[in-house]
C-alpha cells in the first residue's frame, strides 16, 4: 500500500496511486462536546467498500466514549447521486471537526487522519528513492502532498512530526489533545464527485 521499507527508514518507496480515501474509513477527530477524541466511522453493519473511494460518499457515525456524544451524517444527494466529500485539511470531511492528530512543524501543520495514515507518510517522507508506479491516478495521496512535505530538508523534523502524531493517537482526554487540534480554515477545493446509488448507501 504505502511502498517497501520500515516506516521511517526506508531506502526505496514505490507510489501505488493510493488515494487520501483510503484513509478516512476511521478518523481520529475532536469531539464537538467535551473536547477529547471522538472517532469517525462508517456507520455500523454496512458491508466493506469494493474500492477506496466509495468511503467518500458513505453514512458516517461521530462517536466519543469520554462523554458518549454520537452523530450521524448522510451525504448529500444530486440528481439522484450522493455528493462526495472531499478529503485534504486539518478537517475531518465528514463532519467538520478539526483532526485530533495535528502537529506544528517547520511552519506548518502536519496532520494525518488515524495510525495507519501516520505510517504511510512516514514510509513516504522517510524513503531516500521515491518511485511511481505504473499508475498515477490524478488524485493519489503521495503525488498531491505539499511541497514541504517532499524536500528532504525537512525529513529529519517531519518524521519528529509524525512521531509526535503517533504519540497524540494514545490519548484521548480533553487535557491530552494538541494545540494545534482546532479549525486552521484550510478546507480542500470540493470536486463535487458523484456515486450513482445501486448499492447500500
Amino acid at each position: 500500500m504505502t511502498g517497501s521499507g520500515d516506516a521511517g527508514d526506508s531506502v526505496r518507496h514505490r507510489d501505488d496511486g493510493v488515494p487520501p480515501a483510503r484513509f478516512t474509513d476511521r478518523v481520529l477527530v475532536v469531539c464537538p462536546r467535551c473536547g477529547g477524541r471522538a472517532l469517525v466511522v462508517p456507520r455500523p453493519g454496512l458491508p466493506a467498500p469494493r474500492y477506496a473511494t466509495e468511503f467518500l460518499y458513505q453514512p458516517r457515525r461521530l462517536a466519543c466514549a469520554g462523554c458518549g456524544a454520537v452523530a450521524d451524517r448522510a451525504a448529500a444527494m444530486r440528481d439522484n447521486a450522493l455528493v462526495g466529500v472531499a478529503p485534504g485539511g486539518t478537517e475531518d470531511p465528514f463532519f467538520r471537526r478539526p483532526l485530533w492528530l495535528q502537529t506544528r512543524c517547520v511552519g506548518h501543520i502536519l496532520w494525518a487522519y488515524n495510525e495507519v495514515h501516520v505510517d504511510a507518510l512516514s514510509a513516504y517522507v522517510g524513503a531516500r528513492l521515491r518511485e511511481r508506479g505504473g499508475l498515477s491516478p490524478t488524485r493519489a495521496m503521495f503525488a498531491r502532498l505539499p511541497a514541504w512535505m517532499k524536500t528532504s530538508e525537512h525529513r529529519a523534523e517531519i518524521l519528529a512530526g509524525l512521531e509526535t502524531l503517533r504519540g497524540l493517537a494514545e490519548r484521548s482526554t480533553p487535557a491530552g489533545r494538541s494545540d494545534a487540534a482546532h479549525e486552521h480554515g484550510d478546507r480542500p477545493r470540493p470536486y463535487r464527485s458523484l456515486y450513482f446509488r445501486g448499492g447500500p448507501y
